[in-house]
């Protein structure tokens, strides 16, 4: 039997977190969290990941950031990384995909539709 992909969420958002864990916890995926971006960073070092979920607008470190400082570490270039967020304008997520996204999904998110995005990026 294989191990069950983990995917890190990270999100200040409480209910957001809990929303997620649940959704892909019952899809079968392995759920580690944090929330902001440098707790990310700290819980990506600690436990790794196969897809990272993250929001845009968070304390400390904005997903923008984290998403630039996961992508300049050559061991984690490779992890698919879904932002997961309220903003929808072109230019924002222009902004994400030159950090390095690899893909959007718009907030409030649907369970479906989230697992066919982690599915579309090998989780």
């Amino acid at each position: 039997m294989t191990e069950p992909k983990t995917i890190l969420t990270v999100d200040d958002s409480r209910t957001i977190r809990d929303m997620l864990r649940l959704t892909l916890a019952g899809s079968g995926y392995r759920v580690i969290q944090a929330e902001d971006g440098l707790h990310g960073l700290e819980v990506l070092e600690a436990e790794g990941a196969d897809v990272i979920i993250t929001d845009l607008n968070m304390p400390r470190l904005d997903g923008f950031g984290f998403i630039e400082r996961v992508r300049a570490d050559t061991r984690r270039r490779g992890i698919p990384i879904l932002v997961l967020t309220t903003e929808s304008t072109p230019a924002m997520k222009e902004r994400a995909r030159a950090a390095g996204a690899t893909g959007w999904i718009a907030k409030p998110f649907d369970p479906d539709h989230l697992t066919t995005a982690l599915r579309r990026v090998g989780a």
